[in-house]
């Protein structure tokens, strides 16, 4: 008797949901494989990181460089985010995205936001975003495949790990002078978000981002990623969250 084929893919819950928006999130860097024009052959390279407001994966790419006349040519790629730590590279999370490159019309709004949000979180990459051969492109996401581990596989939605679009727009108005108060005079409600939300140790820790589920936080090359209590309804909750995690957070050390 054949015993039935087992399922490997395990049901997306709220922790491969919540998992699979860190990696993305967290990301300053991944691996991007295109398709040859011509041969039809994969062609893998490693490009630099950020996400848009929304989660989806924004990229910063020589137009001279083979995979972004791939990327012009067929629009179809995959992105592989996710660092490995030490001992076995397979036990450790990753996410591989299947998308659609759009290159972001210089000048466009939509290419202003990713190239203030990109050199928020990438900001040696001032040396060459503009370079006249330097384009972003947004990759949007259709599906994505998590593992979380040895025996943790999921298939996840677009809707799971990406923002509706109606507050993205909303927060965009805002966030870079709600990061630049934040990072110029709450130094000290940062480190405590990275020590208590995020278990993170450490002095010079900044905020790069901040999206409708949380802030994306940064110190040299470490990032840390920072979920809020509960996803913000509409961008003037975010003053009245951060003010309420920074007193839960002081009240918890202070217990210790």
């Amino acid at each position: 008797m054949i015993e039935p084929k087992k399922d490997v893919i395990r049901q997306t819950d709220a922790e491969a949901i919540r998992l699979a928006k860190t990696l993305i999130r967290a990301a300053r860097f991944g691996a991007l494989a295109v398709v040859e024009p011509g041969t039809g052959a994969p062609l893998a390279s490693r490009v630099g990181v950020a996400t848009d407001i929304d989660g989806a994966p924004l990229i910063l790419i020589s137009m001279l460089s083979a995979h972004t006349g791939a990327l012009v040519a067929d629009p179809r790629c995959s992105l592989l985010l996710g660092e490995p730590g030490k001992g076995d590279p397979l036990a450790h999370p990753r996410i591989s995205l299947a998308c659609r490159a759009v290159l972001l019309e210089r000048g466009s709004a939509d290419q202003v936001r990713a190239e203030r949000r990109y050199l928020n979180r990438n900001p040696k990459a001032k040396l060459y975003a503009g370079l006249g051969d330097f384009s972003f492109f947004r990759l949007e996401p259709g599906r994505a495949s998590l593992n979380g581990g040895f025996g943790k596989a999921y298939l996840l939605d677009r809707d799971d790990f990406v923002t509706g679009r109606a507050l993205v727009e909303e927060l965009a108005g805002s966030e870079q002078a709600a990061l630049d108060h934040m990072n110029a005079d709450h130094r000290d409600a940062i480190a405590l978000y990275a020590r208590h939300f995020g278990g993170a140790a450490g002095d010079g820790w900044i905020v790069t981002g901040f999206d409708a589920d949380g802030m994306d936080l940064a110190a040299l090359d470490a990032t840390c990623r920072i979920f809020f209590p509960q996803p913000l309804q509409a961008a003037r909750e975010l003053r009245s969250v951060l003010v309420e995690m920074a007193k839960a957070g002081r009240a918890a050390e202070q217990e210790r």
